[in-house]
């Protein structure tokens, strides 16, 4: 599987600047690609209590139609962020998109600091099959929480993607989380960070980075603007778990009800 990550400096509030710049970065992705990924609330960039419930975007907003059509014109998976605005319910979300339309829809589970009150908590975690592999997404502060991972894996994960909003000083801390996430459920996982400066002067810390099943890193970058394309080799799964799997072997099971769609969605809902 092969895939591109779009390590970029987002403008909070600026949906027609981050729009474009989603656009373009699709517009040139390889025509084998897979998967191009985008930091976190991509597209709206993030929000506060002035501008949340104007800038806030439904799921059927022009901006979001106008990556389906992109994803469709380049026949490639898009992963990338918004802060959704649901009937006045506002949600920090991710979607991954294919040709055929919005195949899941992640509503991040566990808020940062300056998030509660601001936005909800999604209530679920999910997985879908694109090429032959199963796809779990997680977005930032989630993955400094082993269950959330775990939740995602015990759905058949293979892969997890993050959307990542992370900033200094806790640059290190996702390195370290999800290297972990990905060595204890023996998964990929792919993390992409925005960088540049928001409107409130936090610095984003970059260093977005792909995991093997092994927990070996494969890929890090700066902490600059980026394009990094990687092939993933998937055999490496079925290597990871040749001796011992951490899903077999593991003695607490998550609890929440599992749900699986007739389109292939599988859903754990969080009790």
């Amino acid at each position: 599987m092969k895939l591109e990550l779009l390590q970029l400096a987002g403008r909070d509030g600026d949906t027609a600047y981050n729009l474009r710049r989603t656009l373009d970065a699709i517009a040139q992705c390889a025509p084998d690609t897979d998967i191009v990924l985008f930091p976190e609330a991509q597209i709206t960039g993030f929000l506060n209590y002035q501008n949340i419930a104007e800038q806030a975007l439904s799921l059927d907003n022009p901006s979001v139609q106008a990556i389906l059509q992109a994803a469709h014109e380049r026949n490639v998976a898009v992963v990338v962020g918004l802060i959704e605005n649901d009937g006045g319910n506002f949600y920090n979300t991710t979607l991954f998109i294919t040709p055929e339309g919005i195949q899941l829809s992640y509503r991040k589970t566990h808020l940062w600091v300056s998030e509660p009150g601001l936005v909800l908590p999604g209530d679920r975690y999910g997985t879908v099959e694109w090429r032959g592999v199963r796809i779990g997404l997680l977005i930032c502060y989630d993955t400094e929480f082993p269950e959330t991972a775990r939740a995602v894996a015990a759905l058949g994960a293979e892969l997890i993607l993050v959307t990542d909003g992370n900033m200094e000083p806790y640059g290190h801390v996702h390195r370290t989380s999800v290297t972990a996430r990905a060595q204890e459920n023996q998964v990929f996982a792919v993390v992409v960070n925005r960088v540049g400066q928001g409107d409130d002067d936090t610095v984003f810390a970059g260093g977005s980075a792909v995991i093997d099943p092994f927990g070996h890193v494969l890929l890090e970058s700066g902490r600059q603007e980026s394009r990094h394309v990687i092939e993933l080799d998937m055999t490496q799964l079925a290597d990871a778990r040749a001796v011992y799997d951490y899903r077999e072997d593991q003695r607490f099971k998550l609890p929440g009800e599992r749900i699986d769609h007739p389109d292939g969605r599988r859903e754990l809902l969080i009790p």
